[in-house]
């Protein structure tokens, strides 16, 4: 009895060890199935997560580097314009840039095709020192024996193009203003000894004393009495690229004045410019027409007066249209200025049209016109003629 129970147990021992023997068996096949999916062809494996988490960024990263940074003019600008250097060195060109007198002056522009705009000098007389050549990719502006008169600004236009029709894309144009500092001289040369420059008084006035060398040292000068200008920023600045700007141009600054330059040891004198004052109004003219007499007899006389009220010393200039002139009837006017009172400075202006002897082609339509330098407005009236009235007999 008792060997059967430990038969027994050594029987529940076998099976034991069996059970845990083939355990041990199905879980290393498991981990050779996970390891290698392909000696498991009859299982699909899931991909590691490491693979899925590298599958999944895939996607985004490919559109963000395919993705196109839309520059700003300006940035597309700066990129545009570059100056060759000497050993096929390139520089980006900024707002200004200078060349000694006597170099080469070489840009590029990209685009195909381009247009350039150069200084008025050169593009009336460049003795054949300027050449323009359209490459594959860009455009070459190249300008040799430069001197102090080059001085100004160079502006490149990308062309827009459909078939053989081409148009400036003027929002894409590049500038930069190039000086050519010349040791001999310091203002850019003019042929003119004076030269004339109104004076408006609704728009500001520039001097243009264009210096050489952005180095220079400019300041005013008026002739008489000799006296150096104030240059406050305010009512008269400067700026090295245009000159000298009058804001809001005033009587006092009328007559001639010139500008001086120096740099190092050399000092010169510009051009004159003689300052006329002129006083631009504020709008064109309304003018007011009125009659001696909307309707008047065969045989009696006629006054149509035109006004305006208007700014002080501004001229206004009067022009009529009447019925008289399809037969030629001459034209007689009495034209006057006066001031009118109030605090502002103001004038009347009018002109009085005169018709004696009124005929039958006097009736109609008579058309006052008046102009100042901004403008012109007409106002109209209407005239009848009638036949004067027999007096009646006495019985």
């Amino acid at each position: 009895m008792l060997s059967m129970k430990l038969s027994g147990a050594r029987w529940r021992l076998v099976l034991s060890t069996l059970f845990i023997s083939a355990l041990i068996l199905e879980l290393g096949y498991c981990q050779e199935d996970a390891q290698d999916p392909k000696t498991s062809p009859g299982r699909k494996p899931k991909p590691a997560k490491a693979k899925q988490g590298k599958a999944t960024n895939k996607g985004p990263r490919a559109v963000t580097a395919k993705a196109k940074v839309i520059a700003t003019p300006a940035t597309q600008g700066k990129g545009l314009l570059t100056q060759v250097l000497d050993k096929g060195r390139f520089l980006r060109v900024g707002d200004t840039i200078s060349v000694q007198a006597g170099d080469t002056l070489e840009l590029r522009c990209k685009g195909k095709p381009v247009q350039w705009a150069v200084p008025h000098y050169l593009e009336e007389d460049d003795d054949g020192r300027l050449r323009i050549i359209q490459q594959e990719r860009y455009g070459s502006l190249t300008l040799v024996n430069t001197t102090g008169a080059d001085t100004g600004e160079y502006t490149c236009y990308p062309m827009y193009c459909e078939d053989t029709d081409c148009r400036k894309e003027y929002d894409k144009a590049v500038k930069v203003f190039i000086f050519f500092p010349d040791p001999q001289e310091l203002f850019v040369p003019s042929s003119d000894y004076y030269e004339v420059i109104q004076l408006r008084t609704n728009w500001p006035t520039i001097l243009p004393c264009q210096v050489t060398s952005p180095e220079a040292k400019v300041t005013l000068h008026r002739e008489f009495p000799p006296v150096e200008v104030a240059v406050d920023g305010a009512e008269i600045s400067f700026d090295v690229k245009r000159g000298f700007t009058i804001h809001r141009p005033r009587h006092h600054h009328a007559g001639a004045l010139y500008c001086v330059a120096s740099l190092g040891n050399l000092r010169q004198s510009s051009t004159k410019y003689m300052l006329i004052y002129v006083n631009y109004p504020m709008a064109a003219p309304a003018p007011v027409i009125q009659v001696s007499s909307s309707t008047v007899a065969l045989g009696e006389n006629l006054q149509v007066s035109c006004t305006v009220i208007g700014e002080q010393d501004v001229v206004i200039d009067f022009t009529w249209e009447y019925p008289g002139q399809q037969i030629g009837r001459p034209l007689y006017t009495q034209e006057s200025v006066r001031p009118v009172g109030g605090g502002a400075a103001r004038e009347q202006s009018q002109s009085i049209l005169l018709v004696d002897e009124v005929r039958e082609v006097d009736q109609g339509a008579y058309t006052c016109t008046a102009q100042n330098l901004q403008g012109s407005k007409s106002a109209s009236i209407m005239v009848k003629v009638i036949t004067k009235a027999k007096p009646k007999k006495k019985p």
